[in-house]
């Protein structure tokens, strides 16, 4: 079967490394992709609303604490990589990839918003022979309900002189063992020709790409990823008080279980789940199984119980404070760690928000220390105006209770733990005392 010239182009394109890369959304997905095409050799046209951003990186400074603004400004300097606030230059580009928010509203429904809007900012500038990647985490059948009828309108003919691909995000901030490049990439297309252009565009800068037989394999296969991890936390959110209770140490239950070289994989109990991903990503497939007739009762449930750990938390301070002689109501109350996992700084989802207005509502006096945040930011879902403070001897002994919630390896834990009056401790890094309490 004979090739159209839009397809054989833009495989040659981006074979060859001449192909100009847009990435529309530079938070914790895109801008690391787009270094990593820079540095592949690409040039790469980086796009956000957030004029911030783009000052920063084009001024060759980072706004991510695990990537160097040194790594930035080697790839500014050499033209490889600049930023924009202007839809309009992906009239310019080969590949336009979409690293879009796709939040779930109040009611637990996803919101396209993000990513309805941006197609309808870039639609004027689409052009023959160009791919668009979807990143963003969504439910099965987005690409070809949302995305393929918008570009069929336009007039293109996907897989002849337009490509569609879904290409799900498996960033994760902080590890230092798994990166960009050595992730592999699943990656299913509309058609047989979007598959092969979507290889092209993705093997080029990440070392293996698995290809699936459509979009809606690859969006279903980011949930699962995602539903297993957190069905498996919240398993074990939900051992955590009963281990309490019967006096064993979880944790060391899970580190003895995983001495099993076969059929176990360790997970860990929290204060509750964080991130872009865990927290959201399992309810979108529970919204689509209602259009089936069909009830996802186990993610509902490890919903409701990883929900339910910031109030756990509380409670269980709380109790130890009552033990101690003291109410919650104006005790003083320092929060280690804000960040939703230990050595990054990222604030999405975190329950230590949820757990420090839990205690503020309560009338508790809370102060944080995370050298990643000298003052807690505004999020959609809380309006703190809290300073950080250091942590020190004085600040560990004035407090009534010190509650663990990210446990950042730079944290001093000989100090915390031989200055603190009492110490919550939610994610299993001190032997229970009379003044360690498990949470």
């Amino acid at each position: 079967m004979k090739q159209s010239t839009e397809y054989i182009n833009l495989l040659e394109r981006l074979n060859n490394k001449t192909a100009l890369i847009a990435v529309i959304g530079m938070g914790y997905v895109g801008l690391p992709l787009a270094l990593s095409y820079a540095e592949a050799n690409y040039k790469v046209l980086g796009i956000d609303i957030d004029k911030n951003k783009v000052n920063k990186i084009n001024h060759s400074e980072s706004y991510i604490n695990h990537i160097s603004s040194e790594r930035i400004k080697n790839l500014v300097s050499q033209n490889r990589l600049k930023a924009t606030t202007s839809f309009s230059e992906v009239k310019n580009a080969d590949a336009i990839i979409l690293c879009l928010p796709t939040p779930l509203n109040k009611y637990r429904e996803p919101d396209l918003s993000f990513i309805r809007n941006t197609l309808n900012s870039i639609k004027p500038y689409l052009q023959n022979g160009q791919v668009l990647s979807l990143e963003s985490t969504t439910y099965p059948g987005t690409t070809k309900e949302e995305l393929l009828p918008f570009l069929t309108e336009i007039g293109f003919i996907i897989g002849k002189d337009f490509f569609l691909v879904y290409s799900p995000e498996r960033e994760d901030p902080g590890n230092t063992t798994f990166n960009t490049s050595n992730i592999p990439k699943v990656l299913g297309g509309i058609t047989l020709n979007c598959n092969k252009i979507g290889q092209a565009l993705y093997e080029q800068v990440i070392n293996k790409v698995i290809l699936v037989k459509d979009t809606s394999t690859a969006e279903m296969t980011k949930l699962l990823e995602n539903i297993h991890r957190a069905v498996n936390i919240g398993l074990m959110n939900e051992l955590k008080p009963l281990a309490e209770k019967m006096g064993v140490d979880l944790y060391e239950v899970i580190r003895a279980a995983s001495t099993k070289p076969f059929g176990f994989v360790p997970y860990y109990p929290g204060p509750g789940l964080g991130g872009h991903c865990i927290p959201i990503d399992p309810f979108y497939l529970t919204w689509k199984a209602r259009e089936f007739g069909m009830h996802t009762r186990f993610i509902e449930l490890a919903g409701e119980i990883n929900s339910s750990m910031p109030e756990y938390v509380v409670n269980q301070t709380t109790n130890a404070l009552n033990s101690n002689g003291k109410p919650l109501k104006n005790s003083n109350i320092l929060i280690l760690g804000v960040s939703y996992k230990k050595n990054i700084d990222d604030l999405r989802e975190s329950p230590s928000l949820d757990i420090i207005n839990l205690l503020i509502n309560k009338g508790s006096k809370v102060e944080y220390c995370d050298p990643y945040f000298d003052c807690l930011p505004q999020t959609r879902k809380f309006k703190f105006f809290i300073k950080g403070v250091k942590l020190n001897i004085e600040n560990l002994e004035k407090a009534d209770a010190v509650i663990l919630a990210s446990d950042h390896d730079f944290f001093d834990y000989e100090m915390i733990k031989n200055h603190s009056n009492l110490i919550i401790d939610t994610r299993g890094r001190f032997n229970p005392s009379d003044k360690v309490v498990r949470a």
